[in-house]
């Protein structure tokens, strides 16, 4: 079981602002679609709110510390430990189809920092800007890691920024 670690962060660590991202490339939005459709995917509570609701196709499972948080089609997780618990068995359950068993860990700033000594594949949009922001990567050791995989892009549009989408393996 693969589990892996999905994020479009720019060259400063910024990963989000107010609640979304502090850019707009609809590739990187397709391609995040793609990778993880049919996938158990974990984020935090705060990702959950600013996605707007449950992503269709995959096994949305929430961390939140709110006994009484409630929403419709996602699976409620109160740490990270129990969170990977039930996406690694809804994934055995329901992922025969797919090629790699593989579960996605999305967001937010917290949620990436418990799960960074866990994963052992990151799919990185690496944004060719500094933009301000209120959530940050955690800092990590790039040394630890191999780049198995890089495709370059030019921005979408003129005021957009270059970007870079990056596939890295944890060294064995």
């Amino acid at each position: 079981m693969r589990i892996s670690l999905i994020v479009a962060m720019a060259k400063n660590r910024t990963i989000g602002i107010n609640g979304g991202l502090p850019w707009n490339i609809s590739e990187d939005l397709r391609l995040f679609k793609t990778v993880t459709m049919g996938h158990p995917i974990i984020m935090g509570r705060k990702t959950f709110e600013s996605i707007g609701g449950a992503l269709v196709g995959r096994t949305n499972i929430v961390v939140t510390r709110n006994q009484k948080f409630l929403a419709n089609d996602i699976e409620k997780a109160y740490d990270f430990d129990e969170a990977l618990k039930q996406a690694i068995a809804f994934e055995e359950l329901w992922g025969q189809d797919n090629l790699v068993q593989e579960i996605f860990i999305i967001g937010g700033a917290e949620i990436y920092t418990q799960a960074l000594g866990r994963v052992d594949r990151i799919y990185l949009t690496e944004i060719q800007a500094e933009p301000i922001g209120d959530a940050h990567f955690p800092k990590i050791d790039w040394s630890e890691w191999t780049e198995i995989d890089r495709q370059d892009r030019e921005p979408e549009s003129i005021t957009g920024p270059a970007y870079s989408f990056i596939v890295l393996d944890r060294k064995k």
